[in-house]
């Protein structure tokens, strides 16, 4: 006759469930870690140096200089189109000195010289008319109607952003969803033990009953 297990071993199930909750809480804490350095860091240091103002327009222009953009037809199809240069000078809340504004960090990156970059199509007439639609927006849309844009003193006086790449939605998702997770492994863990010490003292209890 095989023996029986010893009541405080834990079963094949048990012993998943608990393998299941160290993983969670091994993959939160990486993922925060990972995030944290690669993500957030930056997030905090793009967010220090800078802030919110009030910009308007001051000029909207294009340079006769233009700029190169990969598009993609397919799979195996890959080429090279341009597109002409729109520059939207602003005047900023705080500061006197004009300012050149982009539409987020990316495109600042991408090509500091303008202020918005096409979807790259593979007709160069195409992204022209595209440019030459955002230039009429600037102009006739927004003209002299001040908005919402986001400066950065230590990294880029001279130039402001529509809108900001590291915003409070994405520096949550940051935290939320490793700590979801962290917290469901501990869960998971906490509530196996707990059945466990239960169901020992359930076994404990029947044993003495018997005796």
């Amino acid at each position: 006759m095989a023996r029986s297990r010893p009541a405080y071993e834990y079963t094949e199930a048990e012993d998943k469930s608990m393998r299941l909750g160290f993983l969670l809480i091994a993959a939160g804490l990486l993922s925060l870690l990972v995030l944290g350095f690669c993500w957030l860091r930056p997030a905090l240091q793009e967010r220090r140096g800078g802030g919110a103002a009030n910009c308007t327009v001051l000029a909207v222009r294009q340079l006769g200089e233009r700029f190169a953009c990969t598009f993609s037809c397919g799979a195996a199809c890959r080429g090279t189109a341009r597109y002409p240069c729109l520059q939207v000078l602003v005047r900023t809340s705080r500061s006197a000195a004009p300012a050149l504004l982009h539409e987020d960090e990316r495109q600042l990156r991408t090509n500091p010289k303008c202020s918005y970059i096409p979807p790259c199509a593979r007709d160069d007439q195409e992204n022209s008319e595209n440019v030459t639609y955002k230039q009429k927006y600037w102009k006739e849309k927004v003209g002299s109607q001040p908005f919402t844009c986001y400066f950065n003193q230590h990294l880029r006086p001279d130039d402001v952003m529509l809108k900001r790449t590291h915003d409070e939605t994405v520096l949550l998702h940051c935290f939320l969803w490793p700590l979801v997770t962290f917290l469901v492994g501990v869960l998971i863990v906490v509530l196996t033990i707990c059945a466990k010490s239960l169901a020992v003292k359930a076994e404990a209890i029947k044993k003495r009953k018997h005796a």
